[in-house]
């Protein structure tokens, strides 16, 4: 019973890996790049490598773009305020045309030019979570579904290895390449197993609404805004009156949250209805001291300014979701931790690479006495989905610095056209992979060093941040880190292709 038992956990791990493999290597990648995503916004968007404000910012000076926002029936104004990582202010709306985003420069007050990217939170996070895939929520679903057997991997990955400690201290660099493969394989599943399970258990947790909707669709009879208010404290909106309304101070309702927080920092200003009679402004709280997702709010009437309400803490039904859902998102401030994520993050992509390399390795001598495609198409499958997905993610990188502000073609914007530089180049690896499977992972290994020292080059020529300068200034250290990772994975590129060219592998791939 014990050996058919490990038998189906050993079935399971294989084919689970296999099939969905592709999968959760773009979903790990793309969360592991999510970890720094704001710092990658400021790489990717030159005009908004601020230095930190010097002096309080008056959030009045923001009136006019609330005044085009109500004047556009916009049904919401929203204000993220700076923050270390983001020196910035982003401000949003929406209008017939669709959603308009405007950077101001808190030292100034002034209006940044359009960056024209998605950059990192709006293109790199989202599709971590749900792949840009927004209808019906597949996205969404197919997220849970690679994350549900991502934790079946990890539960049967220790029940297959016996020896799992003794595998965790086994590296044998020396011996044949299946050998290496697993023993790498073992290293880092062991290292990140219990981050990997938790990052996975809590990425199922904040959608829990998304993937068990009956738990609050019964209780609160579809009604969203009720169940929101309260499991997170908010206040409902009223809808529009139609008749028009003015707004009191900003700065004045920012001081009032402020007073009633005992001091502390604000996160984001949000008016819902604006110009409306019936608008209602919500102020949430900065706390990156703890762990946890803070959802602290203090809500104002628009037109009088007055205090509506205002909430500290969480209620104990949402403690734990809140705590797991901090843990996901890392927006406390902790920049050692932050570095661990990342190291943890991509030796979660190893993982997932090295497992695609231990199934090739295992049968591509007997699929080719047998006369068996199996190993070519999941080899074409495994080249695309890793070393395809590090060629997309350069590409879009390259882009970003090539397409000049304001760049339209085929009647994209700049943003769109980096979007489809990603989807274009991630496709076209796997068409290389498979019209090429002797020299696929060499030559995209390749690939891969040449766009990630290309990205570090033109982020010094189109912008003058080389790593010098970017290291000699504070505020753009996350420059400098971003080149330096670059050029790394440059670096690690060239070396796995030079390993791969060796004449003995080339041969025993060819004889395979």
């Amino acid at each position: 019973m014990e050996q058919g038992f490990r038998a189906s956990m050993n079935w399971l791990h294989t084919w689970a890996g296999v099939v969905l493999g592709g999968l959760l290597f773009a979903i790990f990648w793309m969360g592991t790049l999510a970890v720094f995503d704001r710092e990658i916004d400021r790489w990717m968007a030159p005009m908004i490598r601020l230095p930190a404000a010097e002096k309080p910012f008056s959030l009045e000076s923001l009136r006019p773009l609330y005044e085009t926002a109500a004047a556009a029936k916009s049904p919401f104004f929203s204000v993220g305020l700076p923050t270390d990582r983001d020196a910035a202010i982003r401000v949003l709306w929406s209008d017939q045309s669709g959603q308009t985003h405007r950077f101001i420069d808190p030292n100034t007050g002034a209006v940044l030019p359009d960056p024209g990217t998605l950059a990192g939170t709006r293109f790199i996070f989202p599709f971590h979570y749900m792949l840009h895939i927004r209808a019906e929520n597949i996205g969404y679903w197919l997220v849970g579904l690679a994350a549900m057997a991502m934790m079946a991997l990890c539960v049967s990955g220790v029940i297959i290895h016996r020896k799992i400690f003794t595998d965790f201290f086994t590296f044998r660099p020396d011996r044949k390449p299946r050998r290496l493969v697993l023993d790498l394989h073992n290293v880092t599943g062991v290292l990140g197993w219990p981050f990997h399970f938790l990052i996975t258990l809590s990425g199922l947790v904040i959608f829990w609404s998304t993937y068990f909707p009956s738990a609050w669709q019964l209780t609160y009879n579809g009604d969203r805004l009720a169940f929101f208010a309260d499991a997170y404290g908010n206040v409902v909106p009223k809808g529009r009156s139609g008749e028009s309304g003015g707004m009191a101070s900003f700065d004045a309702m920012a001081s009032e949250a402020r007073r009633v927080w005992e001091g502390s920092a604000l996160r984001y200003v949000f008016v819902r209805n604006p110009g409306d009679a019936k608008s209602i402004v919500q102020i949430g709280r900065l706390d990156e001291g703890i762990v946890s997702s803070t959802y602290d709010a203090a809500y104002f009437d628009g037109p009088t300014g007055a205090l509506i309400s205002y909430k500290s803490g969480t209620a104990p039904v949402m403690s734990v979701q809140r705590f797991l859902a901090g843990f996901h998102f890392i927006q406390f401030r902790h920049w050692s931790l932050r570095w661990i994520y990342f190291g943890l993050g991509l030796t979660g992509c190893v993982l997932i690479a090295t497992g695609y390399l231990f199934w090739l390795e295992s049968r591509r001598k007997k699929h080719a006495q047998l006369g068996l495609k199996g190993v070519r198409i999941v080899e074409g499958l495994a080249v695309g989905s890793v070393t395809g997905m590090l060629i997309a993610t350069a590409a879009f990188f390259v882009a970003n610095r090539l397409l000049p502000l304001g760049a339209e073609a085929f009647g994209l914007d700049r943003a769109a056209l980096e979007v489809w530089t990603f989807y274009l180049v991630w496709l076209a690896t796997f068409a290389h992979a498979w019209a090429r499977p002797q020299r696929a992972w060499m030559e995209q290994c390749w690939t891969v060093a040449a766009l990630a020292c290309a990205a570090a080059l033109l982020n010094w020529i189109t912008t003058g941040d080389h790593l010098v300068r970017s290291l000699s200034y504070r505020h753009l250290w996350p420059i400098a880190g971003m080149d330096i990772l670059l050029l790394a994975g440059s670096a690690i590129a060239a070396v796995s292709a030079l390993r791969l060219s060796r004449p003995s592998r080339v041969a025993r791939v060819r004889h395979a």
